[in-house]
């Protein structure tokens, strides 16, 4: 198995862990207030709110990742 993949797992089981334990530990509600796109205050318990600007950010993430080069390009071959 390659390290850098095995670093990247450990990392992403550290941070879901981490997840978990706040939406066992914070269960008061909590308002999000986001005049121009929500016209009133949404109620939820914290650990929904920690899930979704979580699962916000990963995918931010995924996004800002994807569409990278695959491999090294060849140099084309010049003609004389």
């Amino acid at each position: 198995m390659n390290a850098k993949l095995l670093l990247k797992t450990l990392f992403a089981l550290v941070v879901l862990s981490l997840l978990v334990l706040m939406g066992l530990h914070n269960k008061q509600t909590v308002e999000f207030l986001l005049p121009p796109i929500l016209p009133t205050a949404l109620k939820q318990p914290a650990a929904i709110m920690y899930f979704a600007f979580f699962a916000v950010g990963w995918l931010t993430g995924v996004v800002l990742t994807a569409g990278g080069k695959r491999g090294a390009s060849k140099p084309a071959k010049s003609e004389k």
